[in-house]
């Protein structure tokens, strides 16, 4: 059989994942870019900033709650009709936000369609091809959805920020939806394609060697049956902790940071780091989880950033707080790469988008709760601990947990399927 690699030729899997990672750019830094859009819309609707942090949390739950049906549309109609027809949901509600004027039109509008849109375009329906057309370096490939994450949260929060200045709100989301299908049309058209050549991105040598793990997957295996095996609700419990953990940090580490005695700015500056140092973390763990048991790599994701958390409770000084975000920033990002590549190793690449998309409903539900906890808690007992000390111990648990999952080349006939 061919190589997939001819020399000379640059392999088409990595213009996918190109592509992939600006489509993330641009998903994730609207949906955890909410913050610029915030006061200027309770302000221009006239919504209490109680209600419209209603409606932005039950977009979250339905942005958790369209990642399986994007999964199960992956590998029903394929993965670029699921972009198109996110990318018209997203075009269709944009234009409904900027005329709704009542909590209840703004809630389907903004909260509900949109968060959907954006769900059938996020990394869980890109996730599947990118996991067909790489095995040899699929870690550094999934990875790169992480840093396209990253970035989202690095360019799009300013971006926008500037433009409701300059403008204003809806002028702002017209224009994003805009530049959404600009990018995602064509990206859709020409360059997404789940039909992978043969031997995806093995060597020339490598062909001869035993069968990948996506070969050695059952065809007959049901989504049902690999939802009853206990790898699937180990990446559970992780994303769990790591939805829990990365949605208290972005809602609550600032005003956390400030009640411990910084001012607004270093807090600010601290968490901003753990983002920008995040961007090359994922880079380096990218790498390193094609080398190493990618199991490893997500314990130590998990462990640090676990120790992480309880280090923002004790820093005492600027450096001390840099030094933290730098450190927790390396690790930041990685969690949900290592998940997916782990779930494709595992299960094969058949079921990974639908396994995947019911798996991150775990990382929402954990990003709501974490939300309340993080406000209930300083109001009931006048201390961060309970939120962030509850969250640095579910990263310790996933630690542990995580390092009780399949390796890489695990198949699926070793599986141990629970009695439940």
């Amino acid at each position: 059989m061919s190589s997939s690699l001819p020399e000379g030729n640059r392999y088409h899997g990595w213009n996918i994942v190109a592509a992939a990672t600006v489509l993330t750019l641009l998903t994730v830094g609207m949906r955890l870019g909410i913050g610029p859009f915030f006061l200027p819309m309770a302000e221009d609707l006239g919504f209490s900033r109680s209600l419209l942090a209603t409606i932005v949390g039950v977009g979250m739950l339905f942005y958790g709650l369209a990642m399986p049906l994007a999964g199960y549309l992956v590998g029903a109609i394929g993965t670029r009709s699921v972009l198109l027809l996110g990318t018209a949901i997203v075009i269709a509600s944009t234009m409904w936000t900027v005329v709704a004027r009542t909590p209840f039109t703004f809630l389907l509008s903004f909260g509900v369609l949109l968060s959907v849109g954006l769900a059938f375009t996020s990394p869980v329906a890109l996730t599947p091809v990118i996991s067909r057309w790489f095995t040899r370096q699929r870690g550094m490939a999934l990875f790169f959805l992480s840093t396209g994450s990253m970035a989202g949260m690095a360019v799009m929060t300013p971006l926008l920020t500037l433009s409701i200045t300059l403008f204003d709100w809806q002028t702002t989301l017209v224009g994003f939806a805009i530049s959404f299908a600009v990018v995602t049309v064509p990206a859709a058209l020409f360059i997404i394609k789940d039909e992978v050549p043969q031997n995806a991105d093995l060597l020339p040598a490598t062909p001869g060697s035993a069968p990948s793990i996506n070969d050695a997957t059952p065809a007959e295996l049901t989504f049902g049956a690999a939802m009853r095996t206990s790898p699937f609700w180990k990446i559970v419990l992780g994303l769990f902790a790591c939805g829990y953990s990365m949605n208290l940090l972005g809602t609550h580490g600032v005003p956390m940071l400030m009640d411990h005695g910084f001012d607004a700015m270093t807090s600010s500056y601290g968490i901003g780091l753990i983002g920008l140092v995040a961007i090359a973390g994922t880079l380096i763990l990218g790498r390193l989880s094609d080398r190493l048991p990618r199991r490893n790599i997500l314990g130590a994701i998990y462990f640090i950033r676990g120790l992480g958390f309880f280090a923002l409770l004790l820093v005492g000084t600027h450096w001390e707080l840099y030094i933290a975000a730098a450190i927790g920033g390396m690790v930041w990002a990685g969690s949900i790469a290592a998940s997916s590549a782990i779930l494709a190793d595992v299960y094969g690449v058949r079921l990974v988008g639908v396994m995947y998309g019911t798996a991150y409903l775990g990382h929402q539900v954990g990003a709501m709760i974490s939300s309340w906890l993080g406000g209930w808690g300083f109001e009931h007992f006048g201390t961060h601990w309970l939120a962030f000390g509850s969250s640095g111990g579910l990263l310790l648990i996933a630690a542990v947990v995580s390092l009780r999952l399949p390796l890489k080349g695990f198949t699926l006939p070793q599986l141990t399927v629970s009695k439940a």
